[in-house]
């Protein structure tokens, strides 16, 4: 593998790195708020969100510019956010 080719490896899991955050940010804030069952909106916008950061990872796979491993890793990471947020709100409404 050249240094070119792992210049655009790294960059390409940075960019999709970023992706995540950007979700996990939107995942955080309605935590704090714990307000998204009543907000189809922004289950939407989550669930847009979400696929469009699939097709992405899909997309670098397939130019082998990330691994399949490290692609499922990044998704798995936001669906345990996106549970904990679900859970949470499942909590606040019990009480």
């Amino acid at each position: 593998m050249t240094d070119e080719s792992m210049s655009y490896r790294e960059k390409a899991y940075a960019l999709l790195q970023a992706d995540a955050e950007k979700i996990i940010q939107l995942i955080r804030v309605q935590m704090d708020h714990l307000t998204m069952p009543q907000c189809p909106v922004y289950e939407e916008v989550l669930d847009t969100q979400m696929f469009g950061l699939s097709r992405e990872v899909d997309f670098a796979v397939r130019l082998g510019l990330v691994e399949a491993k490290d692609g499922k890793a990044l998704l798995d990471r936001l669906e345990r956010e996106l549970s904990a947020l679900h859970e949470a709100v499942a909590k606040k409404r019990v009480r």
